[in-house]
């Protein structure tokens, strides 16, 4: 056996982990460009039927903190399979729902084997990479992530447009049950981690700065995804409605989005959250301001499309960033809270989109309030950059005044990396 061996062993792992993220990745997106298809079928408004997305996304915020406490002594391969299991029963369900009732009932069963199934292949990759492999796991695992967004949402749009929703829905189920085969495969058993009670899973909250930067996430995610729910008709004079030609744009958002998230990292290091956050989030806004014009033609739309897929997912890394930094021993516990955040957003998106189309806006300039949401969420992450800020002048201040009254040479503490300018 040559040395390098057990580390393509170690990666072909991660990418069966990988497959499952990839399938629920797509389960997670591919729906908005199919509404129009699911609401003709089922019989029910646009606005309605894009509650499907409400169902899985708010289920799988509330169930994946759940199933991380309930389930934390069982075993990791049989939950990774078990959750996958229930995922693509939930899949298989909707595909055949005869009511939009019955498809809101299995896309939360979709959503709890999503829940049982994400958190804990995060933490199988960390416990079969160790420490010199950790980054290179993740990014292999959350690659299937974002691989959905350029790939799983528009193959799935493409399919609905040559057979219909329900074609898309079995897809996502076939590449589940993809996933449960690489698994059962080619996983080995996988070690318990300690058990967290629900209780401590929460206490971050506690903290103010924590939850301002968790309110950020929740508000700005779910403008960004206001537009996103309803992309199919905000860009329907751009695509005339026809299906391949939103399953290109939605592959451009998706591209889009994998850049965005791939450079985010390097950006946060080089210039701090702070300013990453604020440039990919006002950019966003202004590209939002102007699809009542960007979405009357083709050229336009992609350009426009491909400005928020990178702004917007170029969020998500330096809002982690600042999470980890203000109390790095609760950094898991806090980006735990980060998805379920991300997840709320998402989920309210469709219910805040609907009253905006029944109430105050059509849908040719949704952009514009779903701007102002954003916009929003970025002043929210102000005030949290304010109080980290100040904590941590106050504690530059306290170290000074103690080193001071004890004639010890005075040293200041270091800069936050949290949010350095």
């Amino acid at each position: 056996m040559t040395p390098t061996d057990p580390h393509k062993r170690l990666n072909l792992r991660f990418i069966a982990l990988a497959i499952g993220m990839f399938a629920i990745g797509t389960d997670s997106f591919v729906v908005a460009g199919i509404l129009p298809s699911v609401a003709e079928d089922l019989d029910v408004g646009v606005p309605t039927s894009a509650e499907l997305i409400t169902a899985y996304a708010l289920a799988y915020a509330i169930l994946s903190p759940l199933v991380a406490s309930v389930a934390g002594r069982a075993s990791r391969k049989l939950l990774l399979i078990g959750g996958l299991a229930v995922f693509v029963v939930g899949n298989v369900g909707t595909g055949l729902a005869p009511t939009f009732e019955a498809a809101m009932a299995f896309r939360v069963v979709a959503a709890l084997g999503g829940a049982m199934f994400t958190p804990t292949a995060a933490g199988a990759v960390v416990a079969l990479a160790g420490p010199e492999k950790r980054a290179t796991a993740l990014s292999i695992l959350f690659g299937g992530l974002s691989a959905a967004t350029a790939l799983g949402s528009p193959i799935g749009t493409a399919i609905s447009g040559i057979t219909d929703w329900r074609g898309t829905m079995m897809f996502v189920a076939v590449v589940g049950a993809l996933a449960v085969v690489a698994v059962l495969i080619g996983l080995p058993a996988i070690p318990r981690p300690p058990a967290v009670p629900f209780k401590q899973r929460l206490s971050p909250l506690t903290d103010a700065r924590i939850t301002l930067t968790l309110l950020l996430l929740l508000v700005a995610y779910s403008g960004l995804f206001v537009l996103y729910t309803y992309v199919s008709q905000v860009f329907r004079p751009a695509t005339g409605g026809d299906g391949t030609t939103l399953a290109w744009l939605l592959f451009a958002w998706g591209a889009a989005a994998v850049v965005g998230n791939l450079f985010a990292g390097r950006l946060t290091d080089t210039f701090g959250n702070r300013i990453v956050i604020n440039t990919a989030g006002v950019t966003a806004v202004l590209v939002f301001l102007t699809t009542p014009w960007s979405s009357r033609h083709l050229v336009s739309a992609f350009i426009a499309v491909v400005i928020w897929g990178a702004c917007g997912w170029a969020m998500l890394v330096p809002i982690q960033h600042r999470l980890v930094g203000v109390n790095p021993a609760a950094s898991q516990l806090s980006i735990s809270l980060s998805s379920s955040a991300n997840y709320i957003g998402v989920s309210l998106a469709p219910i805040v989109g609907g009253f905006l189309l029944d109430d105050v806006v059509s849908v040719n300039h949704l952009g514009l309030p779903a701007a102002a949401i954003i916009a929003t969420g970025l002043l929210i992450g102000e005030l949290g950059h304010r109080l980290i800020r100040y904590d941590v002048k106050a504690v530059t201040g306290a170290a000074t005044a103690t080193a001071h009254a004890s004639g010890a040479p005075s040293r200041a503490a270091s800069p936050s990396p949290v949010d350095h300018p």
